[in-house]
Order: C-alpha cells, then structure tokens, then sequence
C-alpha cells in the first residue's frame, strides 16, 4: 500500500471533524505529562471539544480549502488540535484555563467562526464566557425589572391599608374646611343687616 493512500484516511478524518466546527485551536503540548494530558483530554472531552494530535502535514491537506487554511502557518512543531461544533469559546477557555496549571501548554492560533486568530487573540477568546453563561447574565437581567416591580408593588400592596385610611382622613378634612368658608359669608351678611 502506498503513503499517499495510507495518510487519506487521517486526512479525511480531519476534514469531517473540521466541517462543521465553530472553532478550532491548534496548540503546543511538548512537556506535558501523562496525567496532564489525560486530565486536560477529560476536560475537553466533558466539554464536547474533539482534541487529537495530528501531523501538521495532515492538517494542512486537510485545512486546504477551508476557513481553517489560515492555521498553515501555526503548524510548525507538535502539534494538536481541539475541535468544537457547539460553544466556539469552549476550546480556548479550557484550554487557557489548563495551561495556569501547566504552564508549558501553549495555545499558538485558531480560528474561532471563520476568524483567525493568533496567540494573543486566542487570549482574549478565551476570557469571553460560555454560551451558558451568557444566557444566565441575560436571563437574569431580564428577570431583575420584573423582579423589583414584584418588589414595589408587594410594597404598595403591604401599606395599602395605611393609604387607605388615609384618603378618607383627607376627605373629611375638606368638609372641615368648608365650614369655616361659611362662617365669614354669615358675619358679612349680619354686618349688612347692622349697618
């Protein structure tokens, strides 16, 4: 069997992996250990990220005609790839999150819904939180107004019964009032009658 015909299936191994991805994120795993590696596979994997080790020649045949052919440059070294098709930060985030702990993984690029993006940028990508997270903050959000109207008007409802006493206080008051209005007419009309 020749190479070439042994390197096609990896190759469109990596295509369908890639077809459908949100974001992929090539990184430099040299100097992990076994248990870092394992541990930071079981992350990925909970998290529905595809993360595998692949040649770079592989991954440049099979990036070839994709958004992902600006990874080429990247692939130099060792090199893996974290794959995910559902939360485009999900990749970047973990693995960010990972490399604190094991200071010698290394994101190097990625593209993130057909945007390249380098080291740096991948930074920034991974700080952005998960879509879960982001419909928490806006649910939460949308839930405070409601929130605080329950509040104001349970408040309202509470001193109800205050300001309902109240307004009848305040009615009979005008009736109060009146009277002496009255009185000052009655002494003008007896001064007329004096005079």
């Amino acid at each position: 069997m020749a190479k070439v015909e042994l390197k096609q299936p990896v190759v469109q191994e990596i295509a369908e992996n890639v077809k459908d991805a949100q974001s992929v994120v090539v990184v430099d795993y040299r100097g992990l250990t076994v248990a870092e590696d394992t541990a930071l596979r079981k992350q990925l994997r909970e998290a529905g990220v595809t993360y595998k080790v692949y040649k770079n020649t592989m991954m440049n045949f099979a990036f070839k005609g994709t958004d992902f052919e600006a990874l080429k440059d990247v692939l130099e070294g060792p090199s893996a790839i974290a794959i995910s098709k559902d939360d485009a930060t999900a990749p970047a985030r973990i693995i960010a999150k990972f490399a604190k702990t094991a200071p010698k993984l290394e994101i190097k690029a990625g593209v993130v819904e057909g945007t390249f993006y380098d080291a740096k940028g991948m930074e920034a990508i991974a700080n952005v939180p998960s879509r879960e997270e982001l419909l928490s903050k806006l649910l939460g959000s949308l839930q405070s107004p409601i929130t605080n109207l329950a509040r104001v008007l349970n408040q309202i409802a509470e001193q109800g019964g205050a300001s309902a006493e109240a307004p009848a206080a305040e009615a009979e008051a005008p009736v109060a009032e009146e009277a002496p209005a009255e009185a000052p007419a009655e002494e003008t009309a007896a001064e007329e009658t004096a005079e």
